[in-house]
């Protein structure tokens, strides 16, 4: 071989070599997770923990929460790629879609959010007994961008002929959907809507009592949340995601209290489509530009 080819094989492996590493320095080390805060943070962490460590032991890499301080803290985060997964309500979810240009995917589901449903609670001896019992009285919602804390309550009080800004005395927003359980039970508005999942739970923990607050209305059905990931994840590691929260079995010991914690019976796929109803809400209530 003469010197001239030598020099030039050199170069091309030097040349090859220098991408490899250039890729091998870019190659993902860490899958950033978050979620919507609509349970205080300490909860949120406390839910995630066991499976981040569960999708740790599935995917071979760090899996790293980061708590956030409101809802469009995760869509801004998912669109600028400062987070690879986020767990979504469905209004949030269609937020992202939209922001990230339709390419963030929803992976997986809980079964319980394909129909998935929203309790009205008032105290007990309220009075109320029906979304029109609500007329001149106080209100609260969760999160401005939750689905089943604001824009599924809104829209079904739109369909029942109630328009919230002018039907009740005054409308708060507590933020999360333990907090307006919380503000209803103490007596702070005369009523409020939040997911019946999580209603559920703070009964079965005696965080609130059945006696000091009642379910009066409870919404039709509906999708809501999702996992969710950028479309520009590597396919493979989506697939191992995924893959992983559908390998989770109620009949494990260890994937059974995973699933406790997620308040699910099981995961199952999901996709874009299946929230196409919650924007079409939004956009009927005035929620979504």
């Amino acid at each position: 071989m003469t010197m001239l080819r030598c020099t030039t094989a050199l170069k091309t492996l030097l040349a090859g070599v220098t991408v490899l590493s250039a890729f091998a320095a870019q190659a993902q080390t860490t899958l950033k997770v978050s979620a919507i805060p609509d349970e205080n943070p300490t909860e949120l962490q406390r839910k995630f923990e066991p499976l981040g460590k569960y999708l740790e032991s599935k995917i071979g890499m760090k899996v790293e929460f980061t708590p956030v301080s409101d809802y469009a803290a995760t869509v801004e985060g998912l669109a600028a790629k400062k987070i690879d997964m986020v767990w979504y309500g469905g209004f949030t979810f269609v937020q992202a879609y939209l922001k990230t240009n339709k390419t963030a995917i929803p992976i997986v589901q809980r079964e319980e959010d394909e129909k998935f449903r929203s309790v009205f609670i008032t105290q007990a001896s309220s009075g109320i007994n029906s979304l029109k019992d609500l007329k001149d009285k106080t209100f609260t919602f969760g999160a401005p961008s939750s689905t089943s804390g604001h824009l599924m309550p809104r829209a079904f009080l739109l369909k029942a002929g109630l328009d919230p800004d002018k039907t009740f005395k005054r409308i708060a927003f507590s933020g999360a959907h333990d907090a307006t359980a919380l503000q209803v039970a103490g007596g702070k508005v005369d009523a409020g809507a939040l997911n019946i999942s999580v209603y559920e739970k703070m009964l079965t923990e005696k965080k609130i009592d059945d006696k000091q607050v009642r379910v009066f209305y409870t919404t039709p059905p509906y999708y809501d949340y999702n996992w969710t990931v950028r479309g520009d994840l590597d396919p493979a590691l989506i697939k191992k995601i995924t893959d992983a929260f559908l390998a989770l079995d109620p009949k494990n010991p260890a994937d059974a209290e995973i699933l406790k914690l997620q308040r699910a019976s099981r995961f199952i796929p999901t996709k874009a489509a299946n929230y196409k109803g919650i924007e079409e809400a939004a956009l009927s209530a005035g929620l979504l530009k």
